[in-house]
C-alpha cells in the first residue's frame, strides 16, 4: 500500500491546530510538519475564526512564511510565556521523548519549548520508534571555533559524527551561524545520561535530544489519528 506521507502530516497539522484558540501566544515550529501548522493558523485568520494571534517562530525561514501568510510576529522578549507551540520531530519514543533539528532549527525550537505551556507534536507514523537513535542521528550544533574536538569527543560517547552539509555542498550552518554535527549514536539506551553528558561541553550549544518537553504528541497513520498526552495514555480518533 502507497502512504501518502504529506497527507498523514497535514492531517496531524489540523488536529494540532483545533487547539489554537484565539488570544493566545503560538510558537510556530520549523519543518515540514509544522509548515501545515502555521498554514493552517493563516487560513483561519484570514476566515476570521481566530482572531488576535501572536507567533513566536522557531526559524528565520518560519518567520518570514508566516508574515507573508499575514500572521503577526512577535518575540519571545515581547511574550516570554508561550501559550502552546505545534512543531514536528524526527523521531519519538515510548515515553514521548523525541529527536530534532534535522532542519537545522533545534536551539531556536527548545528555546520555544521550554517557554511553552503546551508543547504539541505533530507527526506521521513513520517517525515512532523504539528508541532514539534507531532511526534518526542526534543533531548536535556546535559552535565553530573547536568544532573538531567536539567530533572527537562525540566519538568517545561512541558516535560516528557528521559534520552536515547543505544540498549544495557547502557547510550547513544554523541561523545562529553555527554548525551542526549529527551524531550517529545507534539506539540510545539512556537518552537522559547523553543529554547530560552533551550539556557539559562549552563546544556543544545544543543537541536535538528533547526530553520531557512534549505535552501532546499527534500521530497520524493510515489507521487514524492518535492524540497522546503525557500522563493520559492514548486517544485514538
Amino acid at each position: 500500500m502507497i502512504v501518502d506521507v504529506a497527507r498523514l502530516k497535514q492531517q496531524a497539522a489540523q488536529r494540532a491546530v483545533n487547539f489554537v484558540k484565539s488570544g493566545m501566544v503560538v510558537g510556530l515550529g520549523h519543518g515540514s510538519t509544522a509548515l501545515f501548522a502555521v498554514r493552517q493558523i493563516a487560513q483561519l485568520l484570514q476566515d476570521g475564526r481566530l482572531r488576535d494571534i501572536k507567533g513566536v517562530p522557531c526559524s528565520l525561514e518560519i518567520g518570514q512564511e508566516a508574515q507573508q501568510l499575514g500572521i503577526p510576529v512577535t518575540t519571545l522578549d515581547e511574550h516570554p510565556v508561550v501559550d502552546l507551540t505545534i512543531d514536528g520531530a524526527d523521531e519519538i519514543d515510548a515515553n514521548m521523548n523525541l529527536i530534532k533539528g534535522g532542519g537545522g532549527a533545534l536551539l531556536r525550537e527548545k528555546i520555544v519549548a521550554q517557554a511553552s505551556r503546551r508543547e504539541i507534536v505533530v507527526v506521521d507514523e513513520s517517525k515512532i520508534s523504539p528508541a532514539l537513535g534507531t532511526r534518526w542521528p542526534v543533531p548536535i550544533e556546535v559552535f565553530p571555533f573547536g568544532w573538531r574536538p567536539e567530533a572527537a569527543y562525540l566519538e568517545t560517547l561512541g558516535a560516528s559524527p557528521a559534520l552536515r552539509q547543505s544540498s549544495d555542498g557547502a557547510l550547513f550552518q544554523t541561523d545562529q551561524g553555527n554548525y551542526i554535527l549529527d551524531g550517529h549514536f545507534g539506539p540510545i539506551s539512556n537518552p537522559h545520561q547523553l543529554a547530560v553528558k552533551l550539556n557539559g561541553r562549552a563546544g556543544i550549544v545544543e543537541h536535538g535530544l528533547f526530553l520531557d518537553l512534549a505535552t501532546d504528541v499527534i500521530v497520524a497513520g493510515t489507521k487514524g489519528i492518535r492524540h497522546l498526552q503525557r500522563g493520559a495514555g492514548d486517544d485514538r480518533d
